[in-house]
């Protein structure tokens, strides 16, 4: 039989395979591309990376790979659930911190990309001016600079959960309330990525 050690760490390794590449394509994507089409708005718009000019869209790398990284984290984190505390929030950051980027992804990402896009392209669908576009542009850098925190800190706590000695003693019992909690967050999380994915 395997244990939930084995499971908890098969979920870590996935979640720093996956890890590593993602945070340094987002670092990337901050640097390079969004250092060049945020450069000089509205003019540098025309290069942001979608349409007809770019064949490839970076959400083709960043959605499998976050969504894999989610289920390495979640994974990992009701594998390990009766570990302590102590051990425990070092599975919650990958599960939890990927959630959340996600989640602000779509709220405030989508949005803005639609927008600058729309204004760099002229259009029809264009809604901001000039000065909105460049405000809106240096947004866009501050939040991904959240998403690079993010995701340095999803793929720091499974390595160091790796390295760090496995628990010997367990988590008591929740009690029947929390693991009702927990099974509807877990059902919200499943509802969410339904969602994510249907509207891409």
């Amino acid at each position: 039989m395997v244990s939930r050690r084995s499971v908890t760490r098969a979920f870590l390794w996935l979640a720093v395979l996956v890890g590593g590449p993602l945070l340094g394509a987002k670092l990337f994507d901050l640097i390079v591309l969004a250092g060049a089409w945020s450069a000089r708005p509205p003019a540098s718009l025309a290069m942001m990376p979608y349409g007809k000019a770019w064949p490839v869209d970076t959400g083709l790398f960043f959605i499998p790979f976050s969504a894999a990284m989610l289920v390495a984290g979640f994974g990992a984190l009701i594998a390990g659930w009766r570990t302590p505390w102590r051990y425990r929030w070092l599975l919650c950051l990958p599960s939890i911190g990927i959630l959340l980027l996600l989640v602000l992804t779509v709220v405030a990402f989508w949005p803005m990309n639609a927008a600058l896009y729309y204004h760099g392209t002229g259009s029809p669908k264009d809604t901001i001016t000039d000065a909105q576009s460049i405000a809106m542009a240096q947004r866009w850098v501050t939040l991904d600079w959240v998403r690079v925190v993010g995701a340095s800190a999803a793929f720091v706590a499974p390595l160091r959960a790796l390295t760090a000695p496995w628990p010997q003693d367990t988590a008591p019992v929740d009690p029947p309330i929390v693991r009702v909690m927990l099974a509807l967050v877990l059902a919200g999380v499943a509802a969410f990525i339904v969602w994510f994915v249907t509207n891409l």
